[in-house]
């Protein structure tokens, strides 16, 4: 016994944290990497188990397409968007 306290749920909010930035940092790269749609003014971040879209796009279908993207990743209905067409 090295005489530290014991911290029975050390790892916890880390685990939901790291979650939480690896499944925004996937959403980002296949908006990215989908070709299709303008995502530079396009924000993703997390609230609890949504994620949520909000920013600019440019075209008329480019809402439909990036949620249809986000939820490739996440599953249908776990995606919200505030996104506004320009």
């Amino acid at each position: 016994m090295l005489g530290f306290p014991a911290f029975t749920n050390h790892g916890e909010s880390g685990r939901q944290d790291h979650s939480d930035a690896a499944t925004r940092a996937s959403v980002e790269s296949a908006l990215h990497a989908a070709g299709d749609i303008e995502v530079a003014e396009i924000t993703v971040s997390i609230a609890g188990s949504y994620v949520i879209l909000e920013g600019f796009v440019r075209r008329r279908g480019d809402v439909d397409r990036a949620t249809e993207i986000a939820e490739s990743v996440v599953g249908r209905g776990y995606v919200r968007s505030r996104l506004l067409r320009r």
